[in-house]
């Protein structure tokens, strides 16, 4: 009997052991998986902002996520029967504070440069755990706390001209990064609960459905649409927005949602170096002390510098 229940033990410690492994390999995929979303959002940063010679900053919208959300549609037009009342709630939701987002977004890239709209639109990752807290009432650490001020610190070192004024892009791409920063704690309230098919439809359908009626509202209409609008449209609502999102709620369902912000807060510095090359902007010294001031409070948020306490312990 005692060899028996060794044996199950054993037995039971191996199959634990398996999951664990199968289960880190799955966050691994995963944060590859966000890597490389990572890099297509980063380029979409120039996209957008090439995009913005031919049409209005709305109706791009309007027309990246309707190119979006019809093919994502196709593919999820059979679950709709199983719908649920939870997957329609939750992609409302998630589509309300994507649409404030992607709104400040698309306006405050019009009054900076790419490069300083991702680095500040990343700040997004440090507010994360503030807003978990009114979620979960679980406190920030004292890391996120830290990364919380000197992410202020850089925002101001970017955005705060001689004057000790903040710059009309700063603020609405400020306003942008608290925004998507709601999106990813929605997301990770909801990413285990639905189906995320039509859970991801739902929000680029509603995203696409308030930019329309915002551009309507707002903005002349759309005479005619030309060839490079039409390009940075389809590869806008395919490549960064279906590919992108469908990718980021799968992998928010197996890994942390601060581990989903860290990874993809790595967008602004793909931003950065693919505006310097493809746009000709110009890293002057205060940007690049802003920059690395914002990089190390995402890093210090999300790592909390774990794997220099590992190093010194070996």
């Amino acid at each position: 009997m005692v060899w028996k229940q060794l044996n199950y033990n054993w037995i039971m410690d191996k199959l634990g052991r398996k999951g664990g492994l199968m289960a880190n390999k799955k966050a691994l995929y995963a944060d590859i998986a966000l890597f490389i979303v990572a890099i297509i959002w980063g380029s979409g940063f120039v996209v957008t902002k090439n995009a913005l010679d031919y049409m209005s900053p709305l109706y791009i919208l309007g027309f990246r996520f309707l190119v979006a959300a019809l093919p994502m549609a196709a593919i999820s037009l059979k679950r709709f029967k199983n719908a649920t009342k939870t997957d329609i709630k939750a992609g409302l939701i998630v589509g309300f504070f994507m649409t404030l987002g992607f709104v400040f977004h698309v306006i405050g890239i019009q009054y900076t440069t790419a490069g300083v709209n991702g680095f500040i639109a990343a700040t997004n990752v440090v507010m994360v755990p503030f807003m978990f807290w009114f979620a979960s009432k679980k406190k920030p650490d004292n890391f996120e706390i830290f990364a919380a001020i000197l992410s202020l610190i850089g925002i101001g070192i970017i955005s705060i001209d001689a004057k000790l004024g903040i710059g009309r892009g700063e603020f609405i791409t400020f306003l942008c990064a608290i925004s998507f920063a709601m999106q990813i704690v929605a997301v990770g309230i909801y990413a285990r609960k639905v189906d995320l098919y039509i859970f991801t439809t739902i929000q680029l359908a509603v995203v696409s459905l308030l930019s329309f009626i915002l551009a309507i509202i707002f903005e002349p209409p759309v005479a005619s649409i030309s060839t490079p609008a039409i390009l940075s449209i389809v590869y806008l609502g395919i490549m960064v927005t279906m590919v992108g999102f469908f990718v980021q709620n799968i992998a928010q369902s197996l890994t942390s949602t601060t581990h989903v912000a860290i990874i993809l807060s790595l967008e602004a510095v793909f931003g950065s170096i693919i505006s310097i090359i493809f746009l000709n902007e110009i890293l002057t010294t205060r940007f690049a002390i802003g920059f690395t001031a914002i990089f190390i409070s995402v890093i210090t948020s999300e790592t909390k510098w774990e794997f220099l306490r590992r190093k010194s312990k070996i």
